[in-house]
C-alpha cells in the first residue's frame, strides 16, 4: 500500500501548500508540469508493456496481440457497463459543487470533501496504479497521480478551506483496499495460471492512453478501458 499512502500524503501536502500559497502556479509552470507528468506516464506504460516481452519472438507477438485485443474488448465491456457515463456523472456532481463554491465563496466543507473524493477517486490513473502495485510492487503510476492530486488540492483548499484535506483518508481507504485485493486475491490466481504478465501489459497500454489525455492530444474515454485489465488474463488463459 505504499502507493496509496504516497497518494494520501501528497493530498495533505498539496492542501498545506494551497493554504500557505494563495496564488495559483503560473500557466507556464503548469504546462511544464503537465508535459513531465505525461511523459512519465507514457514511459511507465511502455515499460509495463515491454517488460513482459520475454521469451521467443512468437511469444512476444502473441502477448502483444492479446494485449491489444484485451484493450479493445475491455473497452466494449466498459461501454456496455456504461463506466464512462458513471464517471461523467460523478464529475458533473463534483463540478456543480465547485462552481457553487466559486460563485458563493467559501464553499461548504462537506460539499468540498464530496467533490474532491469524487474527482480523485474516479481518476483512472489511481485504479491502474493500484493494479500495478498489487501485481508488481511498483507504484510509479501512483507517484504520478500523487503529484497531480497535490496540484489539484492546492486549488481545492482555497475554495473549500482546510476540511478538503480530509480527502486523503477516503482516498487511502479506497485505493489501499483495491491494492490489497489485487495483491492477495487477483495476483495469486494469475500467478498460479501464469497470466500475470497479461495484466501488466494491459495496465501499461491503458496508461499510455492516459498520457494522451494528459498531453491533451485527444479526448479518450479512459474509464471504459479499465475492464481490459480483467479481460487480458482471461484471454491469455483461454488462448492456450
Amino acid at each position: 500500500m505504499n502507493g496509496a499512502f504516497l497518494n494520501a500524503l501528497a493530498i495533505l501536502l498539496g492542501s498545506l501548500c494551497g493554504l500557505v500559497r494563495r496564488t495559483p502556479l503560473p500557466a507556464r509552470a503548469q504546462a511544464g508540469l503537465r508535459t513531465v507528468l505525461g511523459a512519465a506516464t507514457m514511459i511507465t506504460g511502455i515499460g509495463l508493456v515491454a517488460g513482459n516481452w520475454g521469451g521467443s519472438f512468437l511469444v512476444a507477438v502473441k502477448r502483444l496481440l492479446i494485449t491489444f485485443l484485451a484493450v479493445v474488448l475491455g473497452y466494449w465491456v466498459g461501454k456496455l457497463l456504461r463506466l464512462q457515463d458513471v464517471s461523467n456523472q460523478l464529475g458533473r456532481l463534483a463540478g456543480q459543487r465547485i462552481n457553487t463554491a466559486r460563485s458563493q465563496p467559501p464553499g461548504k466543507p462537506v460539499a468540498g470533501l464530496t467533490a474532491c473524493v469524487l474527482l480523485l477517486g474516479a481518476a483512472p490513473l489511481g485504479w491502474l496504479g493500484a493494479v500495478e502495485e498489487g501485481f508488481t510492487g511498483s507504484f510509479y503510476l501512483f507517484a504520478i497521480k500523487a503529484l497531480m492530486d497535490a496540484l489539484a488540492m492546492m486549488g481545492f483548499v482555497q475554495l473549500f478551506g482546510w476540511p478538503a484535506a480530509l480527502t486523503a483518508f477516503p482516498i487511502l481507504a479506497l485505493f489501499g483496499g483495491v491494492t490489497l485485493l489485487c495483491q492477495h486475491a487477483a495476483a495469486p490466481w494469475c500467478a498460479v495460471h501464469q497470466v500475470a504478465d497479461a495484466v501488466n501489459s494491459a495496465t501499461g497500454l491503458v496508461a499510455c492512453a492516459v498520457s494522451l489525455v494528459i498531453f491533451e492530444v485527444r479526448r479518450v474515454e479512459l474509464t471504459s478501458f479499465l475492464p481490459a485489465v480483467v479481460v487480458a488474463p482471461l484471454l491469455e488463459w483461454l488462448w492456450r
